[in-house]
């Protein structure tokens, strides 16, 4: 059986990883390539399938932004936290103290804290799938067929709601012929990856097809304290597996597996003041002298899902996707990284989710648009020490450990809908919205050991304490709507008016301890209710505004986007840890107040020179710009007090910039005929805050990262190789930390948890150089 009618009609325009404003994403070349027309030279179109006919993205009324699988490949993009590079107002990184958790932020809005309780602020699909926790989220770049970067609250047209934005990941569809591929990468610090995938058809209507990936890297540095680890070190197998059924011309099913399974060694932190006892800071930031090794450090995680999508007429389209993922995490992390046990964490993450999404999908002649339902029922787990040794025999509790567990079940579901109307040739009308229902509950179960660490980390400390025992749930609903107008005066410009909000659920803190509890109510006892909002804090939404206009210039060699936003961001959630008197520490988080977050994004690619010397060669640009301005209005910290003032957006530089210039030209290798590409890009952050309260030693100036790729493409595609250094210039900078410490106005740093104080970097990738070659029989 043919699929192909099928598939370029229907697969595509209900995709769930593409469907936004009406739109799928369903070519994304390799940013500003160039082809001959008939009159020169012009840009490759990206093309989208908006109300089931191709249209060009720049007719797409939404900040978005596309990164194709040739785009990817021949920058040497490894992992999707290098999507931040070329991508305005949008920060990724790995979390501190981890190998594969994501923080991300988009405009200002994120959450860095992994912990059970707290909701992501980006949300993470795979596949169609939503992340509902960010461990295993730093997903290596492997058959893949785009990256999606959506900015600004989503959710009328799919999935989570999620507050600032969506990240989505989609990997490739598997092909009509049998193929396979084959890349290896060697590189600086021991780098040796292997990738092999391919796919084959069984019958007429039965496609399977599978990845492997084994990708491993020595250390960037060495833990200096325990002998035989490295530091930033990376050892990660993981593959995908899919069967694809087309049972008629109207029906496509695709039954889904992935696996990770990751086992690098701990991933500690660079010491950024001496200690007591005159241990200087090291010359090499990716060393540490950490003395935490149990647990071992692993990470496993796997998922299943199955998507249905069914034509039943040549206007109506049902699509079904069911998932469901686990994932379980072992870490060492010893927040002062020191030999010592004075700040030494170990923990356990365990996470599973279900998810069921239904969508009925309209393409009519002048409206269009998708109505659907989404259930997620969801447990986030942690159970963690926090071993302060050295604390506790100052004040004769030796083996001191203050244990934290915290179990949060997540059930929640939505109705949405977004459709839009052709009012004229010109104008469009998009009316959507979104209602959810979150319901949250916790248990939170905070013990005091002495003896160390406690049983499930092979201990056999003793429980001197219970400082929380605490059962809540609540409910958290929310309407949440979304309009935009459309303007096209012609097929080279659109421009449009949005207005969205967004909404993130209310939750329990799981570090909180209810002995600290205060008498809110002044009814001169404290009881369950004060302890329940001592516990608790409350959801957080946003509203924006957004104008943006998109344009194809100077005869289809030049695309441009720009979109300018007003956001107005309330109750915002912070998460935070502080020392206590006693030695220990408990979670306080509140719902700060009121910020207003303001910016604009320009995004753009083009075709500065086709047949520059006479040989078909051409040399193309790429471009973005991001300003944030993000400020409270409204603080209030934990002693009730407004310190608008004196806190920052964690996160989230001003400016965001990134340049790239790529030239090719036909070069034959041998029998093959191919081209070679010369590409070079520099990435711009201005200066940002690791938290809310700025900290000289923790807090990142602005920097550049310059990186550069030799690659050469054979024609028939089936051969590629590619030369990459990134970070040229070797620039060290921070993308996590820690910090219990006080510092003082003339500098003095005083510990505010255990006797050494905790004040550690964890710092992005240096200079690394890769050779890679991909071969597709």
């Amino acid at each position: 059986m043919n699929r192909t009618p099928f598939k370029s009609k229907f697969l595509h325009s209900v995709s769930l990883a593409g469907i936004l404003a009406g739109a799928t994403i369903v070519s994304v070349p390799g940013w500003a390539n160039a082809q001959e027309a008939d009159d020169g030279y012009v840009l490759e179109e990206i093309t989208v399938t908006a109300r089931r006919r191709s249209e060009s993205l720049q007719d797409v009324p939404v900040a978005v932004s596309a990164f194709g699988a040739d785009m990817l490949e021949n920058q040497g993009v490894q992992d999707i936290v290098e999507v931040a590079k070329f991508t305005p107002n949008l920060t990724l990184e790995v979390s501190r103290g981890t190998n594969t958790t994501l923080t991300a932020f988009i405009r200002g809005i994120g959450q860095q804290d992994p912990v059970a309780g707290f909701e992501a602020g980006v949300g993470l699909y795979i596949d169609d799938v939503y992340l509902n926790r960010p461990q295993a989220a730093v997903v290596d770049i492997y058959d893949v067929e785009r990256i999606e970067v959506l900015r600004g609250p989503q959710g009328t047209l799919y999935g989570r709601n999620t507050i600032g934005g969506a990240v989505k990941y989609v990997t490739k569809r598997l092909a009509d012929d049998p193929e396979l591929n084959v890349r290896g990468s060697i590189g600086t610090y021991e780098q040796l990856d292997l990738v092999v995938s391919g796919s084959t058809p069984v019958s007429d209507t039965v496609r399977v097809g599978a990845a492997l990936a084994t990708l491993n890297r020595g250390g960037f540095g060495e833990n200096l304290n325990i002998s035989g680890l490295d530091n930033y070190h990376k050892q990660v197998v993981a593959g995908r597996g899919s069967v694809e059924f087309t049972p008629s011309d109207t029906v496509f099913i695709r039954l889904a597996a992935d696996y990770i399974k990751d086992d690098s060694d701990p991933r500690q932190g660079h010491r950024l003041i001496p200690s007591t006892s005159g241990d200087p800071v090291l010359d090499n930031v990716f060393d540490t002298r950490a003395g935490l090794n149990n647990p071992k450090q692993s990470v496993e995680a796997y998922g299943f899902s199955g998507v249905l999508e069914w034509q039943l007429s040549d206007t109506l389209t049902v699509k079904n996707i069911a998932a469901y993922r686990k994932d379980e995490s072992w870490s060492p992390i010893d927040f002062d990284s020191l030999p010592a046990a004075d700040l030494d964490v170990p923990v356990l993450y365990k996470n599973d989710q279900f998810s069921e999404e239904f969508q009925l999908i309209y393409e009519g002649e002048r409206l269009s648009g998708v109505a659907g339902f989404y259930y997620l029922d969801a447990n986030a787990f942690n159970d963690f020490d926090v071993i302060l040794g050295t604390t506790g025999d100052l004040i004769g509790l030796p083996g001191l450990n203050a244990n934290t567990l915290g179990d949060v079940d997540t059930s929640t579901w939505s109705v949405f809908g977004d459709f839009t109307y052709d009012l004229t040739e010109q104008f469009s009308l998009s009316v959507g919205g979104r209602y959810t229902s979150d319901k949250r509950t916790s248990q939170v179960l905070r013990r005091t050991f002495i003896g160390g660490t406690s049983e499930r980390f092979g201990g056999d400390a003793v429980v001197i304490a219970t400082t929380s025992d605490f059962n809540g749930s609540e409910t958290y609903e929310k309407f949440t709507p979304r309009a935009s107008l459309s303007f096209k005066p012609n097929d080279n410009h659109n421009i449009y008016l949005s207005y969205s909000e967004g909404f993130k659920g209310g939750g329990f803190d799981p570090r909180s301890q209810t002995t600290a509890a205060p008498d809110l109510d002044g009814d001169g006892d404290i009881d369950y209710e004060d302890i329940f909002n001592f516990m608790s804090f409350e959801p957080e939404t946003v509203k924006t505004v957004e104008l943006g206009w998109k344009a194809s210039l100077f005869d289809n060699r030049m695309d441009i986007s720009v979109a300018g936003f007003l956001s107005n961001y309330t109750n915002i959630q912070i998460p935070g840890s502080v020392g206590t008197p006693d030695g220990t520490f408990i979670g306080v988080t509140s719902n700060a107040g009121d910020a207003d977050v303001n910016g604009i994004e320009i995004e753009g690619r083009a075709l500065l020179a086709g047949d520059l010397t006479g040989q078909g060669d051409t040399l193309n640009m790429n471009f973005s710009v991001g300003y944030l301005d993000a400020k409270f209005n409204e603080f209030i910290d934990a002693f009730g007090e407004d310190v608008a003032d004196e806190r920052v957006f964690q996160n989230t530089p001003d400016w965001t910039a990134s340049g790239s210039l790529q030239y090719t030209r036909p070069l034959s290798l041998g029998s093959y005929d191919g081209a070679l590409s010369v590409i070079t890009s520099v990435a711009y952050r201005s200066d940002a805050s690791q938290f809310e309260t700025p900290n000289p030693y923790l807090d990142q100036p602005g920097f550049a990262l310059w990186d550069a790729s030799l690659v050469w493409n054979a024609e028939d595609d089936k051969l590629s190789i590619g030369a990459h250094v990134k970070n040229i210039t070797d620039k060290k900078y921070i993308v996590a930390g820690y910090n219990f410490v006080a510092i003082g106005d003339d500098g003095t740093v005083t510990p505010t948890l255990g006797t050494e104080g905790t004040l550690t970097a964890f710092y992005g990738n240096p200079r690394t150089f890769t050779l890679t070659v991909d071969y597709r029989f």
